[in-house]
């Protein structure tokens, strides 16, 4: 929370004219700020990522080992319910493992109903398809995903879309959220239909490729917002009249434009 943030909630002042407080004003910081968070938040740390991976590896190493479908899927689900008592039995968070069960579950339904192992991957690929296109939607019409993060976030919803560069921002941080669903589909894709329709073997390889391109790929595109922000943030110099944060300290003047 910002100093003027506090300074309103404490003495509950209201802008010149009698008007509500006013509200900060959405800027690089603000959305560099926000992605950080997220980060932090969305990877849970090493032991979130390997909880995250240790189920799909145990079911892709126990079909490989036994051609078993039901012995492996019990295998991998065992292995993230094992993890879940864990956290349980440490008084930890189990969000990870439970995003892991939950997972794993899911895929369990697909492979159970049609007996083919493989299809154990075809639910990350339809939520991959779907995700991206969605994120791609959001950025065509202008209400790019991680400018709605903003608003959540500052609570304006739409106040961060008076600002043009700020729009343009979002939609570039957005654009790194598309990029690892479109190359997990573009991978996983052939791979599962070639193994669906017995044009090659590669169970292994969509295995290979569904631990290779979950948290470490999605790592990655979250690093490459942060490594953008910090390069060099987009001016706020425009039409506007919105300037840029700087070294100096911000002119406490100064209001968020009504949103259009």
């Amino acid at each position: 929370m910002t100093e003027r943030q506090r300074a309103a909630e404490e003495t509950g002042a209201e802008a010149e004219g009698g008007g509500p407080a006013e509200r900060e004003e959405v800027s690089e910081h603000t959305v560099e700020a926000v992605v950080r968070a997220q980060l932090a938040k969305a990877l849970g740390g090493k032991r979130g990522m390997v909880e995250a991976a240790v189920p799909t590896i145990g079911f892709t190493v126990s079909y490989l080992v036994t051609q078993n479908l039901q012995l492996a899927l019990g295998l991998g689900i065992g292995a993230a319910l094992v993890l879940a008592a864990v956290r349980l039995a440490q008084r930890s968070s189990v969000q990870f493992v439970f995003n892991s069960l939950f997972g794993i579950a899911i895929a369990a339904v697909f492979a159970l109903r049609s007996g083919d192992a493989e299809d154990f991957a075809l639910p990350g690929i339809i939520y991959n398809a779907v995700y991206a296109a969605v994120l791609t939607l959001s950025i065509l019409v202008r209400w790019p995903a991680i400018g709605l993060l903003i608003g959540a976030v500052t609570g304006d919803p739409t106040g961060w879309r008076a600002n043009p560069a700020v729009v343009r921002l979002s939609s570039r941080l957005t654009w790194l959220l598309v990029l690892p669903c479109v190359v997990r589909v573009a991978v996983q894709l052939p791979l599962w239909a070639a193994e669906k329709y017995d044009i090659a073997s590669t169970f292994a390889f969509l295995g290979v490729a569904k631990i290779a391109m979950g948290w470490p790929l999605q790592v990655a595109a979250l690093a490459a917002m942060v490594w953008i922000l910090a390069r060099g943030k987009t001016p706020m110099t425009d039409d506007t009249g919105l300037t840029g944060p700087s070294d100096e300290e911000p002119d406490t003047d100064r209001r968020t434009p009504p949103a259009p």
